[in-house]
């Protein structure tokens, strides 16, 4: 870093412009504005609430009755083996499991080509409707 400096004796010509960018002033400026980005970020919290059981749960006194929901992979869906006509045949029989005070296990099984819409709302739906045992079965063909 040195610095050309001309004596006026030496010509009295005009200095030639500097070529070069002083980039001290921009990586202060830009170290600043990272570190106040850091600071302002909230942490993310990435948590899923659930309600895990306490202690040991006592031993099932009878067996849990299981419905099985199969969703083809055309988007027919079956319930128990049994073709549902329509998205109204499917809420009413949702309903009718909400209703019961212990209610039966509601297993679903998608087909591994079938379209996530159609599994997404039947488990919307199962959700609104305030089906509380729902799982999903056969997930090993996923993998």
């Amino acid at each position: 870093m040195s610095m050309n400096v001309g004596s006026p004796a030496s010509g009295g010509a005009d200095p030639e412009p500097m070529m070069e960018m002083n980039m001290t002033p921009l990586i202060d400026v830009m170290l600043v504005l990272i570190i106040m980005m850091i600071i302002t970020i909230p942490k993310a919290n990435h948590s899923v609430n659930l309600n895990m059981p306490v202690g040991t749960p006592p031993p099932p006194v009878k067996e849990p009755v299981v419905i099985t929901i199969d969703v083809d992979f055309d988007g027919t869906i079956l319930w128990d083996n049994a073709v549902v006509p329509d998205r109204g045949t499917l809420e009413a029989k949702l309903t009718d499991v909400a209703a019961q005070p212990d209610q039966p296990e509601v297993h679903l099984r998608p087909n591994k080509l079938v379209s996530y819409k159609v599994v997404a709302g039947v488990m919307a739906a199962a959700q609104r409707l305030g089906v509380t045992k729902i799982g999903l079965v056969g997930n090993e063909q996923f993998q």
